[in-house]
């Protein structure tokens, strides 16, 4: 399952990211990293982007960000 796929009130905890290079680093340094818990807070209307609440802060990703964060409930 993916961050993607998750509704907002649910929780996840980040178990890999399944994207290489920039795109992965950027998400690490955002504070997504692998066995990190991370809840969804809300989408927009129209489902982009997501607003997650990860280490005691608001981040708001894109669907194809989140679509490469698998999790686990």
């Amino acid at each position: 399952m993916t961050l993607r796929d998750l509704k907002p009130g649910q929780k996840g905890k980040v178990s890999s990211i399944g994207t290489t290079g920039a795109m992965k680093r950027r998400i690490m340094d955002m504070g997504v990293t692998p066995g990190v818990e991370i809840k969804v807070i809300k989408a927009a209307p129209l489902g982009d982007p997501i607003e997650v609440n990860v280490r005691g802060y608001e981040l708001s990703l894109r669907k194809d960000e989140a679509a490469q964060i698998q999790v686990e409930m």
